[in-house]
């Protein structure tokens, strides 16, 4: 009887050993769930803060998301459909995809509705989470969040924010990485 004891205690030690093996065998490894939020609006999204996203993306090992912010005016209903706008912004948000899948960084792109683009950024956080955002300032030479929205992302974030500024003498000494120029929307979609 303490033979039969003894063979069952050490098939069941066999038995879960195996199962602790088999399970990690399926078990995808480990990897960084961390997201980084680059929103942007106005047409174009500036190729300098595109690069510097991509490169903390890649060093932390982060998914890039790039969101598109849509203003919809007063005038409209909320809901309203944006067709058009959203034609619009679709080649940005591929240029912006193709860029980082160059550089080995996944990427989630959004498109976000609000009356302004700070209502749009607070909807998409109030949705998903993210780690980290990344919001473009204004230069001469290209659109950006106005001083007043990035306050309130300073502010309001409920992440890490930073916030990216080309300098005015890189921005017009170079007009995109790799000798492309930006993605920019028709001023009829702006």
């Amino acid at each position: 009887m303490t033979a039969l004891v003894v063979v069952l205690a050490v098939l069941l030690v066999a038995a879960i050993a195996i199962a602790i093996r088999l399970s990690s065998r399926r078990r995808p490894p480990e990897r960084s769930e961390r997201r980084l939020l680059v929103p942007f609006t106005g047409g174009a999204l500036d190729p300098t803060v595109l690069s510097a996203a991509i490169r903390i993306a890649r060093a932390e090992n982060a998914t890039l998301v790039p969101a598109y912010l849509l203003v919809v005016p007063r005038s409209l209903a909320e809901d309203a459909p944006a067709t058009q706008e959203v034609a619009g912004a679709m080649p940005l948000l591929e240029a912006v995809e193709l860029e980082a899948l160059r550089a080995g960084v996944p990427v989630d792109a959004r498109i976000e509705k609000g009356r302004t683009p700070t209502h749009a950024l607070s909807r998409l956080w109030d949705v998903e989470p993210f780690d980290r955002v990344i919001a473009p300032a204004p230069t001469e030479h290209a659109a950006g969040f106005t001083p007043k929205d990035l306050t309130w992302i300073l502010t309001h974030a409920p992440i890490e924010a930073l916030v990216l500024r080309p300098s005015p003498d890189l921005a017009r000494s170079r007009s995109a990485p790799r000798g492309r120029r930006a993605a920019r929307l028709p001023s009829s979609a702006r």
